[in-house]
């Protein structure tokens, strides 16, 4: 295991379709990903009758470890990790093999179990994900095996690895890429004898979200999106649209569908069938693609992290020390806007749009560090486009919207906000608006008690009798807010009490 201390590592994962490279930065136990490289190695392919790895699939998988190796050039031993997986389990010439891949690759190769690997995928899936998820099934179709994983937080409680693959199953079924209703059924029923084996244990267990990884289930996903056969991820009826596509063509080579990519092509209907036999025997209607896979897996237990910790805590506390966050302000902010949007939201309190304001709070002078002069566009573009463990993309446009709204001119989001965006937004937005108003003087000043109340059309703030009085400059400020706001139909009244 590396020491904690190493700051580059790496990844390289020896699937049965591509082979990928993933090299990584560490700090304060946070892994940022700096490089990655895939190569459709398409190694399961080159398993003959015999199960030896042919001549071809050798050559192809060497060449492309040898310039993995070079990218790799430098690090030293511990810090890179190279796992291999289901070909390489069946491979009885990988004996044989193996040393010439590590000549090769310049690293030692580890050829993992498949509960191991489906560890080390659920691993990598857990670490980018809100441990408030709740229960999880992640499933992963690899070019030879499929891991289907149960999981509470970052702790897997189920892990099974099934003899089934997007390659071996298009090449067994949908030889040259032919696609018949009959083989169609086949490849189905064979998945689906496969899936009962786990689907009791499964089912009782159960969980509350599904999430493929890995390039099948992304690629699904976006074949479904980009076609309108579903709205978000892959769901059931999508999946039905793209099987009558499927049969119509009768050729996966004469598929014309959006997100399709070229090297997806040939393991596309091996893919498929594993991918709708599991949501049948397993009553999913509805699945999101995860983020992370195996390399990331990989990535995160060679720094040996146990933290059962949110990681969206962690990456916030990263980014404040990153980026030189002035911390007593920042929490000063977080608390009175929080205080504030609790009062606007009422009986309507959300605890996971609080959250996400005490972290926005908290970032909301990230940009400073690039400029101060419109800083908060600076904020916005970082959390919007940075590398954010744990955080998903909705959760980092929401981030974004609000170090954007923050302040200056509200006319930049009127489109936004008003198209897309609900009264729960505005109120996260009035709140950190006023939070940075109260504390410009960026000292821990005496504020009066503050009662607040927003109807959808109206916030109201009432403050402490003769306050704004003494406070001309955060009065001018408020009188301001209240213009901006008025513009857009929406009334900022602040009165005394």
């Amino acid at each position: 295991m590396p020491p904690q201390h190493q700051p580059i590592l790496a990844a390289v994962d020896l699937g049965s379709n591509s082979f990928r490279l993933q090299v990584a930065r560490v700090e304060s136990e946070q892994i940022y990903l700096l490089d990655g490289l895939r190569e459709p190695v398409r190694l399961a392919a080159g398993l003959n009758q015999n199960k030896n790895l042919d001549r071809d699939a050798q050559q192809r998988a060497l060449d492309c470890l040898q310039r993995f190796g070079e990218r790799l050039r430098g690090l030293p031993r511990d810090a890179v990790r190279a796992v291999g997986t289901n070909s390489l389990r069946v491979a009885k010439n990988a004996p044989e093999f193996l040393p010439l891949a590590e000549q090769a690759l310049g690293f030692p190769i580890e050829v993992i179990a498949g509960r191991e690997e489906a560890r080390l995928i659920y691993l990598g899936v857990a670490q980018g994900l809100p441990q408030a998820l709740g229960r999880r099934l992640v499933i992963d179709i690899g070019g030879g095996s499929t891991e289907f994983i149960i999981g509470d937080g970052l702790e897997p409680v189920c892990l099974e690895s099934l003899y089934m693959g997007c390659v071996s199953y298009s090449l067994r079924y949908f030889p040259e890429g032919k696609v018949s209703k009959g083989a169609l059924k086949q490849a189905e029923l064979a998945a689906s004898n496969e899936v009962q084996t786990i689907a009791g244990e499964y089912r009782e267990e159960g969980w509350e979200v599904a999430l493929g990884s890995s390039g099948t289930a992304r690629v699904l996903c976006d074949i479904l999106e980009q076609n309108g056969f579903s709205q978000s991820g892959i769901t059931r009826e999508g999946m039905e649209k793209l099987r009558a596509e499927l049969l119509r063509a009768g050729d996966v080579r004469k598929l014309d569908l959006l997100g399709l990519k070229q090297d997806r092509i040939p393991v596309l209907p091996g893919g498929f069938a594993i991918m709708y036999a599991a949501m049948c025997e397993l009553g999913i209607e509805q699945m999101q693609p995860a983020l992370g896979a195996l390399r990331e897996g990989v990535l995160y237990d060679l720094l040996g992290r146990s933290h059962n910790r949110d990681m969206r805590d962690v990456t916030v506390q990263q980014f404040m020390r990153r980026y030189h966050v002035d911390g007593r302000q920042a929490e000063r902010v977080a608390q009175l806007s929080g205080a504030l949007a609790q009062q606007f939201l009422g009986g309507a309190t959300n605890e996971i749009a609080l959250r996400l304001l005490g972290w926005a709070a908290r970032l909301h002078e990230i940009g400073i560090s690039v400029a101060h002069s419109g800083f908060h566009k600076h904020t916005a573009y970082i959390l919007k486009n940075a590398d954010m463990p744990g955080f998903s993309k909705k959760e980092q446009e929401r981030l974004s919207l609000l170090g954007m709204a923050q302040r200056g001119n509200l006319e930049k989001l009127r489109a936004q906000l008003f198209a897309a965006f609900s009264a729960e937004d505005l109120s996260l937005i009035m709140a950190l608006r006023l939070a940075t108003i109260f504390y410009r003087n960026r000292s821990d000043i005496l504020l009066p008690v503050m009662q607040g109340n927003f109807d959808g059309n109206v916030f109201q703030l009432v403050l402490k009798q003769g306050w704004l009085a003494r406070n001309p400059l955060t009065d001018t400020a408020l009188q301001e807010e209240a213009k901006q706001w008025s513009d857009w139909g929406v009334s900022l009244r602040v009165q005394e009490d």
